[in-house]
């Protein structure tokens, strides 16, 4: 590794592209979300330097937030990074330098890595393993649909068939029916009942729970009580976080299910609470979005999170590539409990080094991300 290399690499261009991805099904809803769709259509930037390197990556900035000048070619080159030396944009031991750039947090993270031919990983210090275990982010409220006929729980189970197939030995069940979509005493009642049955159809399979804070916490210590002996893994966002709250929580655990870990932060986080709270033992798993907070800043809130004595697991919902990031987060700086996996194929990019098998999720050593975009959607 040459790090002078990347004082030496200019920016030569700059394209705005779009990559689109889809689930092998329709995902339903959870506690508060109707149906989720069929898939997502991200915006990614595709950086190229003088000497020829390129590096790629979600960057969901606004063009005219982004670009200084805009033209109707996807090539638009922004005047003020156009001719800057990658260096003066990005620090292999911290990140992206200056908040202005970190619209391409992703794109240069990979960049610095194809020009100093690095796994993104290795650069963060190789503190993890590139063997991560993964999870089935996918198993919504399918037996809530369709509306005027419901397939009931059955159509979770096959989901969950069909990815264990894929190579998923956990899944994450969305619960909180009661919430929104069913009288509360039902849905408490098919929460129960799909947890169980999950357990009982895949005994050799971790089980999460995530209600989307769909429950008040006396509802949901009646739901876990009732899944008490499923063994499971992590309860994710059971109740809005609060300090009162979780101290009952934590303490029904201790008693009924002392190994069940406690995740949160998805969803409107304040990170000085969240550490707060984590300090306090209340959290175990911080999660917030790999994209929304950014690679950059998990770099740099991890010593605190380990000061902490709690782990991650970064959300990562809503595009595939997410999962990708975070487990080059993981394998570079450690202390990550497991990665949220999301079924999905595209015709768009090539991951395929990445790969998913009885539960693990394997981090390539090939420069950057490892994820090439294709051609064809480059011309």
């Amino acid at each position: 590794m040459n790090p002078k290399a990347l004082e030496e690499h200019r920016i030569s261009d700059i394209k705005t592209l779009k990559v689109t991805s889809r689930y092998p099904r329709m995902i339903s809803k959870n506690a508060r979300v109707g149906v989720h769709g069929t898939g997502s259509t991200a915006q990614v930037r595709v950086i190229t330097t003088n000497q020829g390197s390129v590096g790629w990556g979600l960057s969901w900035a606004d063009e005219q937030d982004m670009f200084a000048s805009l033209s109707s070619s996807p090539s638009v080159n922004r005047p003020d990074l156009i001719g800057k030396s990658v260096a003066e944009l990005f620090n292999p031991e911290v990140g992206v330098i200056h908040e202005e750039f970190m619209p391409l947090d992703f794109p240069l993270h990979d960049l610095a890595g194809v020009i100093l031919n690095q796994p993104v990983y290795q650069m963060l210090g190789s503190n993890g393993t590139t063997v991560v275990p993964c999870y089935d982010g996918a198993i919504y409220m399918d037996d809530l649909l369709p509306e005027d006929n419901p397939r009931g729980i059955e159509a979770v189970l096959t989901n969950c068939r069909n990815d264990y197939d894929l190579g998923y030995r956990a899944f994450k069940l969305k619960i909180g029916r009661g919430y929104k979509w069913m009288e509360t005493e039902e849905g408490l009642r098919r929460d129960i009942e799909v947890t169980r049955k999950v357990r009982e159809n895949f005994p050799d399979c971790q089980i999460l729970v995530d209600a989307n804070n769909g429950y008040t916490c006396d509802g949901f210590i009646r739901y876990f009580d009732a899944v008490a002996d499923c063994s499971i893994f992590w309860v994710e966002e059971p109740f809005h976080e609060n300090r009162e709250d979780l101290s009952r929580l934590k303490e029904f655990l201790a008693k009924r299910s002392p190994n069940t870990l406690i995740a949160d932060g998805e969803s409107g986080y304040d990170i000085e609470s969240l550490l707060k709270l984590a300090n306090e033992g209340l959290v175990d798993v911080l999660i917030m979005d790999i994209a929304g907070l950014g690679f950059t800043n998990w770099r740099k809130l991890m010593p605190r999170v380990i000061e902490a004595k709690v782990q991650i697991s970064p959300h990562t919902w809503g595009n595939p590539l997410k999962t990708l990031y975070a487990s080059q987060l993981a394998a570079g700086l450690g202390n990550t409990v497991t990665l949220e996996g999301i079924p999905t194929q595209t015709s768009d990019v090539d991951w395929s080094p990445y790969e998913l098998k009885d539960g693990l999720l394997h981090v390539p050593a090939e420069p950057g991300f490892g994820i090439s975009i294709k051609h064809s959607i480059q011309t």
